[in-house]
């Protein structure tokens, strides 16, 4: 059974001080925690510990092309 994830519970994992970086897209949470380019839970100006479906559908020039590489953890409720 997957893990749920509130706001709160997923703004803990920010990538800060040794913590996992994990981010929510479109209700499912990643864990982004061993991509360098999230390296200390910043990426492109971007905060892990967030929903990021917004900024990602709309700013991202990858879009959610580079999802499937990246570990599912569990869903995300907001």
């Amino acid at each position: 059974m997957a893990k749920t994830f509130t706001k709160e519970e997923l703004q803990k994992y920010d990538g800060q001080d040794g913590r996992p970086a994990y981010i929510a897209i479109d209700g499912k949470v990643y864990d982004v925690s061993e991509d360098a380019s999230w390296q200390g839970g910043k990426h492109h100006g971007y905060t892990a510990g967030q929903d990021l479906t917004k900024p990602l559908k709309r700013r991202v020039a990858h879009g959610d092309s580079v999802l499937p590489g990246i570990p599912v953890v569990g869903d995300y409720i907001g």
